[in-house]
């Protein structure tokens, strides 16, 4: 059993910023990478990337150079695409940039309103007058079937 600790081939990595390092770092975070699959993408356990933000600088500095590269290219398109008269790049510039938001407002006009009690009482007083307009006539006639429901027909119906 000792020998097969000893057989374990251990050789501890050297840890540095190094100009390949650095790139790989600015590269995947202008792609947009982040966390440990950014680690990974430049060549590096999590742990060890973190031990590397945190003992040198220029590691930070290559992550955030790249996304900031990353965002002047994006921004650079989306302008461009709104100078040529793109509206929704144009909405997209205006929204992210200046917190412009369109108006969420609906009109309603209320001088279309039905009131449902005043056509019920115009209604009820067509029939208890007896004005029944040459339109209305089949919408007043008594119903061909037998219906629980009340209207006015079936009461003036029983009363005969």
């Amino acid at each position: 059993m000792d020998n097969a600790f000893r057989s374990i081939p251990f050789e501890p990595r050297e840890l540095k910023a190094t100009p390949d390092v650095l790139e790989r770092i600015y590269a995947a975070s202008k792609l947009g990478i982040k966390g440990d699959a950014l680690a990974f993408a430049a060549g590096l356990l999590p742990i060890e990337y973190r031990r590397l933000l945190a003992l040198d600088h220029a590691a930070s500095i290559a992550e955030a150079k790249g996304r900031a590269d990353s965002e002047v290219e994006a921004a650079s398109v989306v302008r461009t695409a709104a100078l040529e008269g793109d509206s929704k790049a144009a909405i997209a510039l205006l929204t992210m940039l200046h917190q412009w938001a369109p108006e969420q407002k609906i009109s309603v006009d209320i001088k279309s309103q039905i009131s449902i009690t005043a056509a019920l009482q115009q209604a009820e007083s067509r029939v208890i007058e007896g004005r029944v307009l040459s339109d209305e006539d089949v919408a007043l006639a008594a119903p061909q079937t037998t219906s629980l429901a009340y209207t006015p027909e079936t009461s003036y119906a029983a009363a005969k």
